[in-house]
């Protein structure tokens, strides 16, 4: 069993991956509409669903089990485990989205920011919530290679990076001194998969 303390309803998001998921999966890449700077986003989601296997309300957690994995969760709101019931069924939907933007030179400075967000269902709501996070970071442009269809970039903190492009064509327009924003996010949202009383 793996023990994972999140102060979040049954039902929260977290922020490490979720063992033994891998059906339901959808995968999304694309370049945005309209746009003059190469980039593009990948997002993978996938929903796993369980039931609840314990509950100590001593320790405000709640056991969830799935196909293949077990997980406990801490509770927030431990008035939330009076409408939980062992055998109850949950449902899980985790996700993880990767943002490559590049932007001109002068149009922002190089560093790493970090958001996380929570949210827990209202007094009375099937128990349910959800946390996510997204790190930001943006680095500079140092060198292009148009013939290994390679780009070095360096991050805020001086470390250089060299990455192929799987598309050549991601390196058009693009020029040394340019900036690129990686966003990555994940997110996991659990509920009971039964209305409220």
């Amino acid at each position: 069993m793996r023990m994972v303390t999140v102060t979040v309803v049954v039902g929260g998001l977290l922020l490490a991956h979720v063992p033994g998921v891998g059906a339901d999966t959808t995968r999304v890449a694309q370049a945005p509409a309209g746009q003059t700077m190469p980039g593009m986003g990948v997002a993978e989601a996938v929903k796993v669903r369980g039931s609840v296997a314990a509950i100590d309300k001593e320790h405000g957690t709640v056991t969830l089990k799935g196909p293949k994995s077990t997980i406990t969760l801490e509770v927030r709101d431990r008035q939330k485990l009076d409408a939980i019931k062992v055998g109850d069924p949950v449902v899980a939907t985790y996700m993880e989205a990767l943002v490559i933007q590049v932007k001109k030179s002068g149009t922002a400075a190089p560093g790493v920011s970090v958001q996380e967000t929570r949210v827990t269902s209202k007094p009375g709501e099937t128990p349910a919530g959800a946390i996510g996070r997204e790190v930001s970071m943006t680095g500079t442009i140092t060198a292009i290679d148009q013939k290994a269809h390679t780009v070095t970039i360096k991050g805020p903190k001086g470390r250089s990076e060299t990455i192929t492009a799987k598309d050549p064509k991601n390196l058009e327009g693009i020029k040394k001194g340019d900036l690129v924003e990686i966003t990555y996010s994940q997110a996991l949202a659990i509920s009971l998969d039964k209305p409220a009383k």
